[in-house]
């Protein structure tokens, strides 16, 4: 059965979901995070949604170990689905993690990836993400965000200013963020801006790194 597209917070039951973004936008992420990922080690990702994303950097990056993970637990269904599909070796089975929550169930990463989870989420959503990273990764070591962000002094997409209406329609909680205040969170949880990368479709990468 083909998955059918979904959003987060859709509650389709099937047990593969499908994100179109995700065959746009993998190959132009997977070109930054090359650069970004460190060469061996355990990269966490966390919201991973479909599981799309996952099996793909894992075919990208065989040396890397995956670990992906989702708070919905249809999402841990597709997710288990994909992997299973791809029978990759270096991709584990998915944890139940709520990026919000003061405790996670790891210890230990090389990396944090999180896309397409900023603005899909309340706030607290990002302020736990860093926090979870402060609490996993070694200094120096990655936290990437990608997604739709609004710049100051940088004009936003007609498009995203469309995106943010409807996702603030579907949850006051949601919405595009502040490129500043997401800085601001991270240098609170002990990181440091190191980069910013234009995507293609009007989104951003974001590097930040354990201080």
């Amino acid at each position: 059965m083909t998955p059918q597209p979904w959003m987060p917070g859709d509650g389709d039951p099937a047990a593969k979901r499908h994100a179109p973004a995700t065959q746009r936008n993998r190959d132009a992420i997977a070109a930054v995070l090359a650069g970004w990922l460190p060469a061996p080690g355990t990269v966490l990702e966390v919201a991973s949604g479909s599981g799309e994303h996952v099996v793909h950097f894992a075919s990208v990056f065989p040396a890397l170990d995956w670990q992906p993970s989702d708070p919905d637990p249809a999402g841990l269904t597709s997710i288990a689905a994909y992997r299973a599909e791809a029978g990759l070796a270096n991709v584990a089975p998915p944890l139940a993690l709520d990026a919000s929550a003061p405790e996670w169930p790891v210890d230990r990463a090389d990396a944090v990836l999180c896309v397409n989870m900023v603005h899909i989420s309340p706030w607290e959503a990002t302020l736990g993400l860093f926090a979870g990273a402060a609490r996993l990764l070694a200094l120096g070591a990655p936290l990437i965000l990608y997604g739709p962000y609004i710049e100051p002094d940088v004009p936003t997409a007609p498009s995203n200013l469309a995106f943010d209406t409807s996702l603030r329609a579907r949850s006051p909680g949601w919405g595009l963020r502040d490129t500043d205040a997401v800085k601001d969170a991270a240098t609170d949880a002990g990181f440091t801006f190191a980069e910013r990368r234009a995507m293609p479709a009007n989104n951003l990468m974001l590097l930040f790194r354990r201080t």
